[in-house]
């Protein structure tokens, strides 16, 4: 779904080029000859998200790797919630921030990765943890996590090919500024923002309904439901993480990272 449109974009750019332009252009010529290095430069960069996904990750989120000798109480929990589920163990990683909140991430079981705030381990007991960690399992056995990887990677490809497909368009040597290339920018403008809204509203979609799921899914795992009930509210009150500025990547996590929300007492 996602290579097609950058390929319907690229058609698209030389049909307006074709349009706006004195000269005769053949827009399916121009497509054809661009369409190698298109699928080339798209290859390489979903290739090198793709690969180096976790460490793009760890930077955007602060995470790093949590050992057992640090926090056995951790491991334990996600062994034998990975035992009872027969889910392989994922690797565990920490956030050192004192706010609550924890994602699920990773592609296969070799970069399958469960990370917890230093917060959240602190402050939460163990059914509440527990309930938590079942949820970002959750995420992982459902293989939602590395949907949605996939599609942030493609979100940020398909801004790159439209930025790309301006730029040729303003510097190319035909971007003179009359009424038709005036038009044929904000044609192409409107592509992009139509592009970025569909994508961007599939991962919200996919966000949401994922987490109905590993809500379904956690208490059904642990047979905690109110334990995994209070862990979310507690979540909820005070989930802000200071190192996490991007959106696409806040979006993985049980609970928004960016916004700050006023704490609420728990009962």
């Amino acid at each position: 779904m996602f290579p097609l449109v950058f390929y319907l974009l690229a058609y698209v750019f030389f049909f307006i080029m074709s349009v706006s332009s004195e000269e005769p252009i053949d827009p399916l010529a121009g497509f054809l000859s661009v369409f190698p290095w298109l699928t080339i430069g798209v290859g390489t960069w979903f290739l090198i998200a793709f690969f180096s996904h976790s460490a793009m990750i760890n930077r955007a989120t602060g995470s790093r790797p949590l050992e057992r000798k640090e926090n056995k109480r951790v491991y334990n929990l996600v062994e034998n919630l990975c035992i009872s589920s027969g889910q392989k163990m994922p690797r565990i990683n920490i956030i050192e921030d004192d706010s609550l909140n924890a994602f699920a991430s990773g592609i296969n079981n070799r970069t399958y990765t469960v990370s917890l705030s230093r917060g959240i381990i602190n402050k939460l007991n163990d059914d509440e943890l527990e309930g938590v960690i079942a949820h970002e399992l959750t995420h992982i056995r459902n293989r939602d996590v590395r949907l949605l990887i996939v599609s942030i990677v493609f979100v940020g490809i398909f801004a790159f090919v439209t930025q790309a497909l301006l730029r040729t368009f303003l510097y190319g040597g035909r971007g003179r500024r009359d009424s038709k290339n005036g038009a044929a920018i904000v044609i192409i403008l409107l592509l992009a923002a139509i592009g970025w809204f569909l994508s961007t509203l599939f991962r919200f979609a996919l966000s949401r309904k994922r987490e109905y799921m590993a809500d379904a899914g956690a208490a059904e795992m642990t047979r905690k439901p109110q334990a995994l009930a209070q862990a979310l509210k507690k979540v909820s009150s005070d989930a802000r993480i200071e190192a996490v500025t991007r959106e696409d990547v806040a979006q993985m996590f049980i609970e928004n990272p960016g916004e700050k929300k006023k704490k609420l007492s728990v009962s």
